[in-house]
C-alpha cells in the first residue's frame, strides 16, 4: 500500500486535517477507497468515560476515532432549528427567507422573537462534542457560542494567554426551551381524536347538519377536510360554521349516515395515546388559545373536559380547572407550551407562537462534558436577523454541526466512515499511564467508540501492544468487534489471559448476506465473524456474541433469529446479548431514509414503533424478548452470557438503557 501520503506542511489541505493536535501525517490508500487517514501521536489514549453515560464500565482505551468499516448505522442526523410557527426544521434543510426563531433584548430580559434566514452555508472546522445534563449532544466548532446563564460562552477558550475568552464549563448552564420532542404520527388513531375535538354534535336540534366544524379557522379546516376525506365524509362549507356529512332532513340515507358519523367521532371509553394526542390537538385549535400567562382550553363541556383531563395527564402535563370545569389551564411556562405543541401538533400556527415569552434555563440543561471529537466536520451556519437562533432547544449562535450519531453509545459523526484518526503511539501513552501509582487496575472496554480490529488496524497493529501494556498491569479488560483482524491476535490474548481476566465480544446483526452487504458494507461477513467465535472459543477464551440490532420485520422473524442463535451456538459462543435497533436522534433520520430506499411499506411502522424516543417501545421488546427466551432455551445460550457488568467474568459489559430516556427506564432488552 502507498502509505507515504501527505505530511502536515504539504499543500494538499483536503488531505491533512491542520487543526488536529498532534497530526504528522493525512494518508490515503488505493486499498481503502475515499478514507483518509491521519496519523497523530496522542497525549492520552485510556479515557474515563462521563458520568452521564449509560455504559456499565468507566474505562475505554480507543486507538481509532472514526471507522474504515463504513456500516450504515454510523450516520450522522440533523440539528432541530424552531420555526416560526413553533414546528421544527432540520438546519440542513433551511433556506434563504425562512422565518424562524431568535431573541431579543428588552429592559435586561431576553425574549424570543421570530426573524428570518439571511444566508445559510456550511464549513469545515474541528469539531467538539457538548453533552447536557440531560444526554442532549450538541457538535459545534470551537468558536461556536452558546447563550448561557452566565452570557455567551465559546465551545472552548482558556483562562490565561492568548487563547483567553469565556467558554463552557461543567459550572455552566444553556438556556433555552429544552430538546424537542417528537411530533405524533399521523395516523388513524390521531386522525379520529383530531376530529373528535374540533366537531360539535348539535343533535336533532340542528336544522340541516348535526355535526359542524367548531372553528371557521382556515388551518383547522384546512386539516379536518383532509382527514374527514380519508373516512369518505364532506364538508359542506355553504353554511357557517361548516357542516359536516349529509344534509338534513333527509330519507334513511341520511339518517343512518349520521348515526355513523356519531359512532365515529364518540368520545371513545379507552382511547389510545394517539387518539389522546389528536383529540387535544383538535380541541386547542377550537377552543384553545396562549398569551404570555398561560395556555388554555376553554368553552369546554362536561364529557370533553374529562376526556382533555385524562389526556393531559396522561402525557404528563400538569394542569388546574377553572370556570367549574369549563376551562383548563396548562402549568408551566413557554418550554411546557412548546412540548404540548410538539406532542399533539395543533394545526393552527399562529397559536403556536411563543413571540415575547423570556428566554430562560430549565432543567437538564447543565453543561456534563467538553470533548474535542477529534475530527473536522463539515459544520453548517447561517445568518439571522437576530444573530442567534434555536437550535435543539438552545440558544445558538455560529457553526453548527449535524448532531452526531451513536449506535449503542459507539461515538461517529459526519465523516465517521472516511475521516480515521489513528493513534499511532497509543500503545506506549497506555504503558506510560497504566504505570502512574493513582491507577486502580479497573476493567477497560475496548471498541465501545470504534471498532479497534477494523481494517486498518492490519496495517497499524496498534492492538497487539496495546494488549500488552494492559496485561502487563494486571489490568482486565474486553474486546467487542467485527472485525476478524482479531484473529491474528488470539494466540496472545490466550497467553495473558492466564495473567488477567480476558473477554471477548464479537457483533453479528444477522446471517442475510445481501442485507448485510447494505447495512455494514466493508465488514467483515457473518460467516466469518462466526469463525472467529469458533477460533476463540478453540482458544480456551469467553467469547459472546452481541446480535445487534435487530431490525424488525427485517431480522426478528423466528426463523432469522433461530437461524443466527443456532449458528452461534454451534461456534462455540458463551453466551448472547439480544438488542434491538437503537435509533437515537440523527440515526432515525438517516436510517428510516435508508429503509424509505429499501423497504418503504415498513416506514409508518418504524415510525409507530419508535414514536416514543430512541428505544423501540415496550410491546415491541416485551414481544422480541419472550421469543428470544424460547430459542437461548433451545440451544442451550440461557446459561450466563455477555453481560457482566463488573468486567470480571471474562465478557463483554452489557449496555443499561441512559437514565434520561423515560421511555425506557431499565428495560433495555439484554437477554443473557
Amino acid at each position: 500500500m502507498r502509505w507515504d501520503g501527505q505530511r502536515a506542511d504539504e499543500t494538499e489541505a483536503e488531505q491533512a486535517l491542520l487543526g488536529l493536535s498532534g497530526l504528522i501525517r493525512s494518508v490515503r490508500s488505493p486499498d481503502f477507497s475515499g478514507v483518509t487517514f491521519h496519523e497523530v501521536r496522542a497525549r492520552s489514549v485510556l479515557n474515563k468515560m462521563p458520568k452521564t453515560s449509560s455504559m456499565p464500565f468507566h474505562w475505554t482505551v480507543n486507538p481509532y476515532r472514526g471507522c474504515s468499516h463504513a456500516c450504515t448505522y454510523c450516520l450522522s442526523g440533523e440539528t432541530a432549528i424552531l420555526m416560526a410557527d413553533g414546528r421544527t426544521k432540520p438546519l440542513a434543510d433551511l433556506a434563504v427567507g425562512d422565518e424562524i426563531y431568535g431573541t431579543y433584548s428588552e429592559q435586561g430580559r431576553r425574549r424570543y422573537v421570530r426573524t428570518h434566514v439571511l444566508a445559510h452555508w456550511s464549513t469545515v472546522k474541528p469539531a467538539y462534542r457538548v453533552t447536557l445534563e440531560d444526554g442532549t449532544e450538541l457538535v459545534a466548532s470551537g468558536d461556536h457560542r452558546f447563550l448561557t446563564d452566565r452570557g455567551w460562552k465559546h465551545v472552548t477558550g482558556s483562562r490565561f494567554g492568548a487563547a483567553q475568552r469565556p467558554h463552557l464549563t461543567t459550572r455552566n448552564r444553556l438556556v433555552g426551551t429544552g430538546p424537542f420532542p417528537p411530533a405524533p404520527e399521523d395516523g388513524p388513531e390521531y386522525r379520529v381524536g383530531y376530529l373528535c375535538g374540533v366537531l360539535t354534535d348539535e343533535g336533532e336540534a340542528a336544522p340541516e347538519h348535526r355535526f359542524r366544524l367548531a372553528s371557521p379557522d382556515r388551518e383547522m379546516l384546512r386539516r379536518a377536510k383532509e382527514y374527514l376525506t380519508t373516512f369518505g365524509v364532506g364538508v359542506d362549507e355553504s353554511v357557517s360554521p361548516p357542516g359536516v356529512g349529509a344534509r338534513r332532513p333527509g330519507g334513511a340515507a341520511e339518517q343512518s349516515g349520521q348515526a355513523a358519523l356519531a359512532e365515529l367521532f364518540q368520545l371513545p371509553v379507552q382511547p389510545t395515546i394517539a387518539w389522546q394526542k389528536g383529540f387535544l390537538a383538535g380541541v386547542f385549535d377550537t377552543r384553545g388559545g396562549r398569551s404570555r400567562t398561560g395556555l388554555w382550553l376553554t368553552g369546554l363541556d362536561p364529557d370533553t373536559a374529562e376526556s382533555v383531563r385524562l389526556a393531559l395527564t396522561r402525557l404528563v402535563f400538569r394542569h388546574t380547572v377553572a370556570d367549574g370545569g369549563r376551562t383548563i389551564r396548562l402549568s408551566g411556562g413557554v418550554e411546557e407550551h412548546l412540548r404540548f405543541f410538539h406532542t399533539v401538533d395543533p394545526a393552527a400556527g399562529r397559536k403556536r407562537m411563543i413571540d415575547g415569552a423570556a428566554v430562560r434555563s430549565v432543567p437538564g440543561l447543565g453543561v456534563a462534558a467538553v470533548e474535542p471529537t477529534g475530527l473536522e466536520l463539515p459544520l453548517f451556519d447561517i445568518t439571522t436577523g437576530t444573530g442567534d437562533f434555536i437550535a435543539n432547544g438552545v440558544v445558538s449562535h455560529n457553526c453548527f454541526a449535524r448532531k452526531s450519531h451513536t449506535y449503542l453509545d459507539f461515538d461517529s459523526g459526519l465523516d465517521f466512515d472516511t475521516q480515521v484518526v489513528v493513534k499511532v503511539n497509543a500503545p506506549e501513552v497506555l504503558a506510560a499511564q497504566l504505570r502512574k501509582p493513582s491507577w486502580a487496575r479497573e476493567h477497560v472496554a475496548m471498541g465501545t467508540n470504534t471498532d479497534p480490529y477494523q481494517r486498518a488496524e492490519g496495517r497499524y497493529q496498534l492492538m497487539p501492544g496495546i494488549i500488552r501494556a494492559l496485561a502487563g498491569s494486571g489490568t482486565p479488560f474486553s474486546i467487542l468487534t467485527k472485525g476478524t483482524v482479531l484473529t491474528r491476535d488470539l494466540p496472545l490474548l490466550e497467553s495473558v489471559s492466564a495473567d488477567v481476566s480476558v473477554g471477548l465480544g464479537v457483533s453479528i446483526a444477522l446471517l442475510d448476506r445481501e442485507l448485510q452487504r447494505r447495512l455494514e458494507p466493508g465488514t467483515p461477513s457473518p460467516q466469518a465473524r462466526l469463525e472467529l467465535v469458533r477460533r476463540a472459543a478453540q482458544a480456551g477464551l469467553p467469547c459472546g456474541v452481541m446480535v445487534a440490532p435487530v431490525l424488525p420485520w427485517l431480522t426478528d422473524s423466528m426463523e432469522a433469529l433461530d437461524g443466527i442463535l443456532g449458528a452461534v451456538a454451534d461456534a462455540g459462543a458463551t453466551g448472547v446479548t439480544v438488542l434491538p435497533l437503537h435509533l437515537r436522534p440523527g440515526a432515525r433520520e438517516w436510517f428510516l431514509k435508508w429503509l424509505g430506499t429499501h423497504h418503504p411499506e415498513l416506514v409508518p411502522r418504524y415510525r409507530e414503533l419508535y414514536a416514543g424516543g430512541s428505544y423501540v417501545n415496550r410491546h415491541y421488546r416485551t414481544w422480541l424478548g419472550e421469543r428470544v427466551a424460547r430459542l437461548l432455551r433451545r440451544h442451550g445460550l440461557d446459561q450466563g452470557g455477555p453481560g457482566h457488568r463488573d468486567g470480571g467474568g471474562g465478557a463483554v459489559p452489557a449496555q443499561r438503557a441512559p437514565e434520561h430516556d423515560t421511555s425506557v427506564g431499565g428495560d433495555q432488552l439484554s437477554l443473557l
